[in-house]
């Protein structure tokens, strides 16, 4: 038996790592990185992405870009695969949440949250499977939520799409997986992140959100790194179209 701690070793592998500036996808391009991986981060703020550069080191760069912006897809893939060839591994962590509620839905809001938290994890993995086709390997993660399978107040849009990241998830692995390139989601709970903190913001609702979970608390940064690290890695071969909650066992109960 070789060792399975190779099973998680990234060295050789390039991720790019969307909405890279903060929360969990700055999170997970430092463990990639970690882990052997080269890794480009991609989102709109430069002083945030070249802070997370600095931190990494040699083995990181940036793109700045709006994956949302699909006129843009193949020339912000090109120049993700500039510096250390195309990616092997892709991470969706870029998303929005509107919080509008549903009689209040402006147009703009929900065409802004399609766009980003579920159009844009398409059309870039899109452009960045025929590299992962000739090599026979690769690895896509979406990130999901909570509100891939519950209703949340004010969350129809961001629910919507999250939902649809659930179907998009096992329709990619349907398609090219027979190409080794895996598809998985991560669904995190409530995690203290730019996103989340409104919901931190209040402390009542944070304790309420944790006595909820199975083990009693809110996810902590930390949390994440063994499920992403598992999801793209070899450690994770023959598992494609899942999602994987990583939320304490909120949706258990």
């Amino acid at each position: 038996m070789d060792d399975p701690r190779t099973l998680f070793d990234l060295t050789g592998r390039v991720a790019c790592v969307t909405g890279a500036s903060s929360g969990l996808g700055r999170r997970v391009a430092k463990v990639l990185a970690t882990a052997g991986a080269q890794v480009v981060g991609v989102a709109r703020r430069v002083d945030a992405l070249e802070q997370l550069c600095a931190e990494i080191g040699g083995n990181a760069s940036s793109v700045t870009g709006d994956v949302a912006d699909r006129s843009n897809t193949d020339a912000l893939v090109a120049e993700v695969s500039a510096k250390f060839g195309p990616p092997d591994i892709i991470v969706h962590a870029a998303g929005v949440n509107t919080r509008e509620a549903a009689d209040d839905v402006t147009d703009e809001g929900w065409d802004a949250t399609m766009a980003l938290n579920l159009s844009a994890p398409f059309f870039v993995s899109r452009a960045m499977v025929p590299a992962m086709k000739t090599r026979g390997w690769g690895r896509i993660v979406n990130f999901a939520s909570l509100q891939t399978t519950r209703a949340f107040p004010n969350g129809i849009a961001y629910g919507a799409t999250k939902a649809g990241i659930g179907q998009l998830t096992r329709a990619m692995a349907e398609a090219w997986s027979p190409h080794g390139i895996t598809a998985n989601a991560i669904g995190p709970g409530f995690f203290p992140t730019e996103l989340t903190q409104a919901v931190f913001d209040d402390p009542e609702r944070a304790t309420r959100n944790a006595k909820q979970t199975c083990i009693q608390r809110n996810g902590r940064m930390e949390d994440i790194d063994g499920p992403i690290l598992f999801l793209c890695s070899k450690a994770s071969d023959y598992v494609t179209g899942q999602v994987l909650m990583v939320d304490g066992g909120f949706t258990a109960k």
